[in-house]
């Protein structure tokens, strides 16, 4: 079903509230999903990359600190070995993690976020993002469910504005603890429709920090990196051409 500037307004305000969900009232960055830790030991996956999460409860770490060491530079050394990046360039990636480790980008969460760190769907690329009909939505119920995530709303829930009109709906998480720009910026790595109407529903319902706009480049980089590191070729180039702006 195509999307509607009115769906991906309420798409936005809808994300906005996942980002600030924290039962627990805390959340640390690269914080796992509660059930993650028995099962996975603290190591996620995007396709054959490994992503590092850590248990909730863990020492806090400022955005900068763990987007440099768990979502850019694990990524270096791979995309070396593929021959995606130069010396040069993972030299560029050393750097700009050393300013992120400096605190240079460290910004404020959106308004609703009241953690260290936001629930991130953690891989919100436009193929991750369906438009569904509202009698497709299966009705989960309200509140949290058994694993401490939040149970999903039903169709008479979600359905305002958009009346019988499409509702977006996320799928293949990589959930963590994270920056929401992060989520944000990915909508934008290969053109998810109507993400300007996704911004101004989100900014609406919670509003993001100043300078939002400079720092979708950077919030880009993990889902870039990432490509690089496993698929090689032109995505390393596009790697160093978003980070360089940030040094």
């Amino acid at each position: 079903m195509a999307p509607t500037a009115i769906a991906a307004r309420e798409f936005g305000a809808r994300l906005a509230r996942t980002h600030a969900f924290a039962p627990t009232g805390a959340r640390v960055f690269g914080e796992e999903p509660p059930t993650f830790a028995a099962r996975f030991g603290h190591l996620g996956h995007m396709g054959h990359a490994l992503l590092p999460m850590v248990p909730a409860g863990s020492p806090r770490r400022t955005f900068g600190e763990f987007y440099a060491n768990d979502r850019l530079l694990p990524y270096v050394q791979p995309s070396l070995r593929n021959g995606s990046f130069s010396n040069d360039d993972a030299d560029t990636i050393e750097r700009l993690a050393q300013r992120l480790r400096d605190g240079a980008f460290d910004a404020p969460q959106p308004a609703l976020v009241h953690t260290d760190a936001a629930l991130l769907h953690g891989d919100l690329w436009s193929g991750n993002l369906l438009w569904a009909t509202p009698d497709s939505i299966v009705d989960g119920g309200t509140g949290v469910g058994s694993n401490g995530s939040p149970s999903y709303p039903g169709p008479g829930e979600i359905r305002t504005a958009t009346a019988s009109g499409p509702i977006g709906v996320v799928i293949d998480p990589a959930s963590h603890g994270g920056h929401a720009e992060s989520d944000l910026a990915q909508l934008h790595v290969f053109g998810a429709r109507h993400a300007a109407d996704i911004y101004a529903g989100y900014n609406d319902a919670s509003p993001l920090a100043d300078g939002w706009q400079e720092r979708i480049g950077l919030h880009k980089l993990h889902i870039l990196i990432i490509h690089a590191a496993l698929f090689g070729g032109s995505y390393g180039a596009q790697t160093i051409r978003t980070a360089k702006p940030y040094l």
